[in-house]
């Protein structure tokens, strides 16, 4: 009944508020009782020289007292003022956005300010967008995040917060389904504005801002000491406000979620369903399209046009969306921007950011992508560098092989030709080559050719990292020579980093009895390569992303003492990328089948009428004839598992594909 009755509404909605004001109160009591805590000794101190003014307290026992709870006093009052400085001064994290100014998107922050103005609430300071399927509200009322601030809304002088709106909604909703999914995250600016709640909030955010100023780079060891000591006060004082402070933003939303209620409550119903969709179709579209073309140096730059190709297949492939791609002939809410393709190209860099680490601005190595030039520039290319890498780890076997006495490489056609890898992976070789010839093979053999000036080392990695690696140096194992180095660069990263990679791949293969001796051996092999390539691609991206900061923080200098802020920044985070690594570590198998995949695909493009696709929910495809080989996978995973060619071999044979004919690499 409270869904429907307006009585209901309205006691749902001062429940939801009084709790949250509840809670908040309980916030600020932590911090009065840590307040009376720092002042305590220095009230001791005070009644203990009034009574010595009084004649109550004298004598050398009280005069001593007196000095060592006035020396303690003192020290407590300046620890105290210190970590009083440390949190109102620290920095808040921030989720990284493209800022929309108002004349960006006039017709967005109209919409928001009717729909609070319906909602009887304030309007947000500033609108910004996120490369996710999510809303909500952010406070950015420390100074440090004001002054990055693009001008917006009404409420902006007031501390309003700003309203973030994930980017694939305002491509795929429509303006109704946009304003009904927006209203309860707008109604929460009400319980926001509330005194007692927004200075809760700031002191929970300066306390966790505290914690992590200990790890501020640049500190020498005394200001990192106390820092230290001042993380371990704001801690202490986080976990003990950590469950009042989660169930006010628990009331904060039970409020706003009760008032949006008498706003577009049906449309809202079929809105969600769109969200569920949207979320689906991005993942997709991010892992299975935008990944390879970021490990080739090149980012899309419409991912967020692009998510809508993505979910009109998928609507017309899935009978559960059936229906849903009718809606596009409606209003869509990117056309409440001025420039649609300015702030898609914008969120798809900071996508490109967060999800895989790339650097901040174009350049030569990283540069954006149509989506027409898709199949040419990123798959056609992917394949014949996974192509190129392969026969350079079967070149090194062969090398190991020889060295070893072996012979599993005889009577082999030279080159690189599909024949050589089919060889290989379907003849068992009479002596399993030992971890030490795998390891020595692929340190002969040129790595400097996978990491050129093509870009070919930002093609597959065996996983994505949270943090990139701050390296600077990679050191071959085997053979104790270094590799390139890289300058500007702090720390030095042990080439543990990559034997750890390579020996968890192992670990999780060797609970499996090999079935193909040599599919294991070479899929050791391109492990090692392929963690080789990813600490160096990382090691760059870290040196090019310390000079980038030291430029960007010189601009913001210039930026504001000349007045001038562009239309669309991007801002945060403080940390390093990527923050939300898509896949896990591949295993060693994956890898090989991949890169056979790869060789076949290369080969089919080459000799057989064959062209590089994309699939809007499953990436890279080879189209054969116009349709997509949907029939290879299994295959090529019956050559690499089983080492049995015959499946492989009797679709090269009816596609047209000739395997002993060399392919183009890179």
């Amino acid at each position: 009944m409270y869904g429907v009755s307006g009585t209901g509404s309205v006691v749902g909605e001062e429940w939801g508020a009084r709790a949250a004001r509840s809670r908040a109160l309980a916030v600020l009591r932590v911090r009065g009782r840590a307040l009376g805590l720092a002042v305590l000794p220095a009230a001791v101190a005070v009644v203990l020289y009034a009574g010595g003014v009084t004649g109550h307290f004298t004598g050398s026992g009280w005069d001593a007292a007196r000095w060592v709870v006035t020396v303690l006093a003192v020290l407590v009052l300046l620890a105290a003022t210190a970590v009083a400085l440390v949190v109102a001064r620290a920095r808040p994290a921030a989720t990284p956005t493209v800022e929309l100014a108002e004349t960006a998107a006039p017709d967005l922050y109209r919409l928001v300010r009717d729909l609070a103005d319906r909602l009887d609430v304030p309007a947000p300071a500033a609108i910004a967008l996120t490369p996710d399927c999510d809303s909500w509200l952010e406070d950015r009322t420390h100074r440090a995040h004001r002054a990055l601030r693009t001008p917006g809304g009404e409420g902006e002088g007031e501390g309003a917060p700003v309203l973030v709106i994930g980017s694939p909604f305002l491509w795929w909703m429509r303006v109704g389904e946009l304003r009904a999914v927006l209203a309860p995250v707008v109604a929460g600016t009400g319980p926001a504005a509330h005194p007692d709640i927004a200075a809760a909030r700031r002191f929970v955010r300066g306390l966790d801002a505290a914690v992590a100023v200990p790890g501020t780079p640049g500190l020498d060891p005394v200001r990192r000491l106390g820092a230290g000591a001042v993380g371990q006060v704001a801690r202490v004082l986080l976990r003990a406000c950590r469950g009042h402070a989660a169930e006010m933003e628990r009331g904060v939303a039970a409020a706003g979620s009760e008032r949006a209620q008498a706003v577009d409550y049906g449309v809202r119903i079929v809105a969600q369903e769109q969200v569920g969709l949207a979320y689906a179709g991005w993942d997709r579209l991010l892992t299975r399209v935008a990944l390879p073309a970021w490990r080739m140096g090149r980012w899309p730059a419409k991912l967020d046009a692009g998510v809508v190709s993505a979910l009109t297949e998928l609507s017309r492939r899935d009978r559960l969306a059936d229906g849903f791609s009718s809606r596009l002939g409606e209003r869509p809410a990117c056309d409440l921007l001025e420039e649609p393709g300015a702030v898609d190209e914008a969120t798809s860099l900071l996508a490109a950011r967060l999800f895989h680490g790339g650097p901040a601005e174009p350049g030569p190595d990283w540069s954006p992508v149509e989506w027409s030039q898709y199949p040419e520039e990123v798959v056609d290319r992917k394949w014949r560098t996974d192509a190129a890498r392969l026969h350079q780890v079967l070149d090194g076997l062969g090398l190991a092989d020889s060295a070893a006495g072996g012979g599993g490489g005889e009577g082999v056609a030279d080159g690189p030709t599909l024949t050589r890898v089919i060889a290989h992976l379907s003849t068992e070789p009479t002596k399993p080559a030992d971890a030490d010839a795998i390891a020595d093979a692929v340190a002969d053999a040129d790595v400097d050719a996978c990491v050129d000036a093509d870009g070919a080392a930002l093609d597959a990695a065996p996983q994505e990292r949270p943090f990139p690696v701050d390296d600077a140096h990679i050191t071959d194992a085997d053979t104790g020579t270094g590799a390139d180095t890289v300058t500007d660069v702090d720390t030095v990263t042990d080439v543990d980093t990559v034997t750890d990679t390579v020996t968890d791949v192992t670990d999780i293969e060797d609970d499996e009895e090999a079935v193909n001796p040599a599919a294991e051996a070479l899929a050791g092999a391109l492990s090692v390569l392929l963690a080789r390539e990813e600490a160096a691609r990382e090691a760059r991206v870290a040196a090019t992303a310390l000079t980038a900061e030291a430029a960007a923080r010189s601009a913001e200098t210039d930026d504001r003492h000349s007045g001038a802020t562009p239309p669309v920044v991007v801002s945060g985070p403080d940390g390093p990328l990527p923050l939300f690594p898509l896949q896990p570590p591949r295993s060693g198998r994956d890898l090989l089948a991949d890169h056979v995949t790869a060789m076949v695909c290369c080969a089919a493009v080459d000799t057989a009428e064959a062209t590089p696709g994309l699939d809007w929910l499953d990436g890279p495809a080879l189209l054969v004839g116009g349709e997509r080989a949907v029939d290879l996978g299994p295959r090529v995973l019956a050559l690499v598992e089983d080492g049995d060619p015959e499946p492989l071999r009797v679709w090269l044979a009816r596609t047209g594909v000739r395997p002993e004919k060399p392919v183009r690499l890179v």
